[in-house]
């Protein structure tokens, strides 16, 4: 199973932002590493991920869905720090 980093930027107000957020907590284990960046643990590819989440963006946002592995460093909440040990690959 993968874990993958997805990232957003939606640049115009009131655009999916909480149709993209529930998507992406739809999968089955995932942390919020910030406002827009989510780690998401999956059997789909990075490229079924972003074909799922692209039709909830339009051409002025971004959106990157990146594997992510150990090692990994970073700071912030326990909680996601545990996540990330318990859930990244080697």
């Amino acid at each position: 199973m993968a874990v993958l980093l997805v990232t957003y930027d939606l640049n115009k107000p009131g655009q999916k932002h909480l149709e993209l957020l529930k998507k992406i907590k739809d999968f089955s284990s995932w942390a919020c590493l910030s406002e827009s960046s989510y780690a998401i643990k999956t059997n789909a590819s990075a490229s079924e991920v972003f074909d799922a989440l692209r039709h909830y963006i339009d051409d002025s946002d971004t959106l990157y869905v990146i594997n992510l592995k150990k090692p990994y460093s970073g700071f912030g909440p326990k909680d996601v720090n545990d996540w990330l040990d318990n859930n990244l690959p080697s």
